[in-house]
C-alpha cells in the first residue's frame, strides 16, 4: 500500500473522512478480497495522481466493523466518495482502470 493511502479504523473515521478538507475517497476492503486487491493498485495510482486534490483512504472491513455498518456497505469493494461529510458517490466491486478514474474525474467536478 502506497504512503499516499491513509488507513483508517472505526474510532479515525469522523476525524480523517468526515472532517477532511478535500473529498475522500474511502476503499471499504479485506484481506481475503480478490477484488480488493485487483483495486489495490489501481488506488495508489488514483492517490498519487490526484495529490492535494483528493485523498484516499482505506477500512479493513474485518478490523472495523462499526463504519461499514453505518454506512450499508454490503459487498466489497466497496468505494465511496465523501464531500464535506458526505457520500457524494459509491461504487461496488472491482473496476477497471480507467473507469476507476472517470468516476473519480466525474465525482471531483
Amino acid at each position: 500500500m502506497s504512503d499516499m493511502i491513509v488507513k483508517v479504523s472505526d474510532s479515525q473515521f469522523d476525524q480523517e473522512v468526515l472532517q477532511a478538507d478535500l473529498p475522500v475517497l474511502v476503499d471499504f476492503w479485506a484481506e481475503w478480497c480478490g477484488p480488493c486487491r485487483q483495486v489495490a493498485p489501481i488506488l495508489d495510482s488514483l492517490a498519487s495522481q490526484y495529490a492535494g486534490k483528493l485523498k484516499v483512504a482505506k477500512l479493513n472491513i474485518d478490523e472495523n466493523p462499526n463504519t461499514p455498518g453505518r454506512y450499508g456497505v454490503r459487498g466489497i469493494p466497496t468505494l465511496m466518495i465523501f464531500k464535506g461529510g458526505q457520500i457524494a458517490a459509491s461504487k461496488i466491486g472491482a473496476l477497471p482502470k480507467t473507469q476507476l478514474f472517470q468516476w473519480v474525474e466525474q465525482n471531483l467536478s
